[in-house]
Order: C-alpha cells, then structure tokens, then sequence
C-alpha cells in the first residue's frame, strides 16, 4: 500500500510531465529525433575521428573534450545497471508490458535529452580543465532563478553521485556474487579503490576510461544477443507479441495491473536513458563544438542507443529464455539466469563482467555529474575532495552491502525529485532551443557544413552567454 500511494502521489505525475515534455519538444523540434538522425550519426562520427589539434585550434589553447568523448562518458552513465538490472526488475514486477513504455518514454525522451543538451552548450562556462556547464548553469543565467539552481544542483549531487552510484556497486556485487560466489564486502572494497583512483584524476580522466570502456562493453554485449536473437528467431514474434498484448493490459497474466507496468516501464527506461533528468547537459556543456545544437543531436542519440538498442537486447533475451515469470527471480538474477539458459554456464559469468564495465562507467560518470554541481556551487577544494571520498569510496561500500530493494527506492525517490525540477527550466527555456536549431537548419539548407553559432544571435540573452564570442 505504502508502495502504491507513493507511486500515486509522485510516479503518475512524473509520467504525465515527462508525456507532456516529450510531445512538446517533439513538436516544437518537427521531429528532431527522427528526421535529423543521418546528422547525429555524422556528427559522431566525425567527432571519434576529430584531431587533438583541430580542437586546440576551436578552443584557442583550452584544454579539451570533444563531442564523442562527452557522448562516451553520458552513455557511460545510462549504459550500466539500468539496461541488465533495471529491465528486469521492470519485467519482473510490471511484466513484459513494461518493455514496450520503455521504448515509448525512449522515443519521446530524445527530443526532450536534445533540448537539455543543447541548452547545457549554449549556458557553459569555461573551466580550467575544460567547460563547464548543465542544468544549474542554464536554470541560474537562462532563468536567473540562484535558490532553485543551488537546490538542482544539491538534487543531482545527492542523485548520482550518491543514490545512483549505491545503485550501480549493489548491481556488480550482486552479480559477482551469483557468478563467482565472491563476498561483496572484497567486492566493495575493491571497487572504491578504482574508483577514487579514477575520480581523483578529473573529467580528463574519466572521458579517456569512458571512449575505451564504452564501445567495447555496448558492441560485445550486443554482438552476444544479437546471436542468441538470431538463433531464436523464430521467437520474436511471439515476444512482440506478448510484450505489446502485456503494454496494454490485454494480457495480464504476469506483473499485475496496467498501472503497474506503465510505471515500472517508465520508472526504468527514465533511469536507463536518463532524458529528462538534467544529468546528460553536464557532460552535453564540456564539449568543444563550433555550434550548441551539434552535442544536443549527439547526446538525443544516445537515448537511442541505450534503451532501443541495449535495453532491447536485455528484454529480448529474458523473454526468450520465458523465465520472466519465475517469482524468485529479480534484478541482475534473472538477466544472468535468462543468459545462462541460453549459452550455458558462461551466461551468469558473461553478465558478471558486462556488468562490472557497464557499472563501473557508469560510477566514474555519475561522480562526474556531481563534480560539475559541487563546482557551481564552491570553489572550496576541501568541499569538493569529502565528495570524492564519499562518491568514490563510501557510497560503493554502501552499495556493496545495502539490499537491492533499499537502493532502488532511494534511487527512485532522488529521480522524482531531480527530474521535476529540470523539466520545468527546459520548458521555460526551450525557446531558445528552437532558435538554434533553427538557425543551424537554414546553414546547413545555404550549404555550410559545420554550422557555427554567435552569441549575438540570441540578443536577449546575450549578457548571460558567457562563451560563444
């Protein structure tokens, strides 16, 4: 009962914003998410093979971060625990059902991840080590609101670099344990140390392990489910079929009512993709680009990739496997069970290194988010060391050693709270948004093919802009 008043009071309405925002965007944008996608995928590309120099020539001697290096570090974060657990825990209590609004919240939430994005480019500021920027930055200079970009930034802070990080070493632990029967206290302790060794060395740091941990963990993983899919070919429309007649309560046989498997499918996917949350422009401002709308199209994309095509695979694989209405089985147990029907042995081993490197980037890029807030708000280095002490080494311990049901809670409590707060500074200030992908349109309609945006562009907010000279 206690579960479902608190899903009535604030799950619902978290819902209906996040509907509401992405049908907004989606329309104010004509579809950016769809009809620019040949551009994202441009953009990447040509970002991952972009030189060192070519950056130190845009940034006129700044230190750098380049477009698919941010793009690295935010799937980072939304490619972990969220895509092997989180599915199915939403499988688990809501269904299969759940899948299908998670694909819904996916496609929606990409327009709403480009907005904030972009709006994080478009506020940033320059840092010592590179840009710097989110949602604190644009809510404190787009809104001029300081109390309610003080209380984002203490929101996020708390959100990832402590909630959602006891999230992620809970997830690791949990499948090391099932795969290898290792203690999660050894576990624990030994994912601290890594971490502070990482988190202590600065975005610099965290961007190159990202560009390396993410394209092998999101590539191998898919290449494995992407075998299985097609060995069981012969399934899939009966898994569609299932997850589509589960979507809409046709066919409720597992996961109970309706209501339930819309919330834990949006519950999920928004933790999964993150849109919304107002964590992605953190890393979105760090990047060195020519125009704001160029990393809102990148980081739009990695919605994409991270609940179309790597939450998917996770879904795909346990509804094949048909052990999604197992009651004992939860969480990360029932990925590596579906896993190890399928191949075998190796399955729970498999998903118990997939999961340490999803995870694990996922902890190094959600301190990061928390860095970029505990830097808006001082510049005391004493400040800032106590929140690598406790994101890197004491939160993971906690994680390691809380129960799964007390970590997700917690996580799912702090989303609420965060989301809120950043869906109302977009809504306020996606005009502008509108603007730039305007303008970056018309230059590439008159043939230019790396748009290039002034602050003069936008007079009105001009005086607020302090880069784009």
């Amino acid at each position: 009962m206690i579960t479902y008043v608190n899903d009535a009071l604030w799950g619902y309405v978290l819902i209906g914003a996040l509907v509401a925002c992405g049908l907004w965007f989606t329309w104010k944008t004509k579809g950016v998410q769809f009809r620019m996608i040949g551009e994202m995928f441009r953009l990447l590309t040509d970002s991952a093979t972009k030189g060192i120099q070519d950056l130190e020539d845009e940034g006129k001697g700044h230190k750098h971060i380049s477009s698919f290096q941010a793009f690295a570090v935010s799937v980072a974060t939304r490619v972990g625990t969220g895509n092997l657990a989180g599915v199915a825990t939403a499988i688990a209590v809501g269904g299969p059902g759940a899948v299908f609004w998670m694909w819904i919240i996916a496609l929606m939430g990409s327009a709403t991840a480009f907005v904030e994005s972009t709006l994080g480019q478009l506020f940033k500021q320059r840092h010592e080590e590179s840009f710097i920027g989110g949602p604190a930055y644009y809510i404190e200079k787009g809104l001029h609101c300081k109390w309610m970009a003080y209380l984002f930034a203490i929101l996020l802070t708390v959100t990832f670099g402590l909630s959602y990080n006891s999230i992620q070493s809970n997830t690791i632990c949990g499948a090391m344990q099932e795969a290898f029967g290792w203690n999660p206290l050894v576990v624990g302790i030994v994912l601290s140390v890594l971490a502070l060794a990482i988190v202590f060395g600065g975005i610099h740091r965290i961007a190159n392990v990202s560009a390396v941990l993410v394209p092998i963990m999101a590539i191998g993983y898919f290449v494995l489910v992407l075998v299985i899919i097609i060995i069981n070919f012969g399934l899939i429309p009966q898994v569609l079929k299932v997850i589509v007649t589960h979507a809409f309560g046709l066919e409720q046989g597992v996961g109970g009512a309706l209501g339930a498997t819309i919330m834990n499918g949006v519950k999920r996917g928004l933790f999964s993709n993150e849109a919304g949350e107002g964590s992605a422009p953190n890393v979105a401002a760090t990047a060195t680009v020519s125009h704001p709308v160029k990393q809102g199209l990148i980081q739009a994309l990695g919605v994409f990739t991270d609940t179309l095509l790597v939450c998917s695979c996770t879904a795909f694989v346990i509804l094949i496997s048909g052990l999604y209405d197992v009651p004992e089985l939860n969480g990360i147990a029932l990925t590596q069970a579906a896993l190890g029907k399928e191949i075998g042995h190796a399955g729970p081993i498999f998903i118990a290194v997939a999961i340490l490197l999803f995870a694990f980037s996922s902890i190094i890029g959600n301190y990061y988010y928390g860095e970029a807030n505990i830097r808006f708000m001082t510049k005391n280095k004493l400040v800032l060391t106590v929140y690598r002490v406790f994101a890197g080494g004491v939160v993971v311990m906690f994680g390691a050693l809380a129960s799964l049901e007390l970590v997700w809670s917690l996580g799912d409590l702090c989303m609420a709270l965060l989301t809120a707060c950043n869906l109302i500074a977009i809504v306020v200030l996606g005009k502008y948004v509108f603007l730039l992908l305007e303008d970056y349109k018309q230059q590439k309609r008159k043939g230019v093919k790396e748009p290039v945006f002034h602050r003069r562009q936008l007079p009105a907010i001009e005086k607020d802009l302090e880069c784009w000279d």
